[in-house]
């Protein structure tokens, strides 16, 4: 399989319309053949009452990039991707502003596949590090058919 930098970004895009990536302005921005990349703007919307980043929007953008990243490397015809652990040291407080998160492959087996994902800010201060590990399951045939 070739790799196509423009059609990986343009799907995962589209595939988060109507989701949480789109009510979090998730938006994928850089991939490669062992990373990708998203972006997520720093606001009220994500804002824990203290006014800072809430944790949980940061691991739902790593979740979210890592995800993504697996989906890459199946083959959606007789694969999908499940999230089954994720932790998250969040490290610099973030007010305003955009976080990046760059999922790196750290382990890519036929049933696991083990993210780093990297958050960091305009000055790439690293403000959370994650750790997620997708299952690979054969794919469910639909009851809607």
């Amino acid at each position: 399989m070739t790799f196509d930098k423009e059609k990986i970004l343009h799907y995962c895009n589209h595939v988060s319309k109507n989701t949480l990536m789109e009510t979090l302005n998730i938006k994928y921005t850089d991939a490669g053949e062992d990373f990708l990349v998203a972006t997520m703007p720093v606001n009220p919307s994500v804002h824990q009452p203290m006014g800072l980043l809430h944790g949980g929007a940061s691991v739902a953008l790593a979740e979210s990039v890592g995800s993504a990243a697996s989906m890459i490397y199946v083959n959606s015809e007789v694969s999908e991707v499940r999230g089954i652990e994720i932790s998250a040291n969040h490290l610099k407080a973030k007010r305003d502003g955009i976080v990046t998160a760059t999922a790196k492959i750290v382990h890519k087996g036929r049933s696991i596949h083990l993210w780093e994902i990297r958050i960091t800010d305009e000055n790439n201060n690293l403000i959370s590090l994650c750790k997620l590990t997708n299952m690979v399951l054969p794919k469910r045939k639909s009851e809607n058919k």
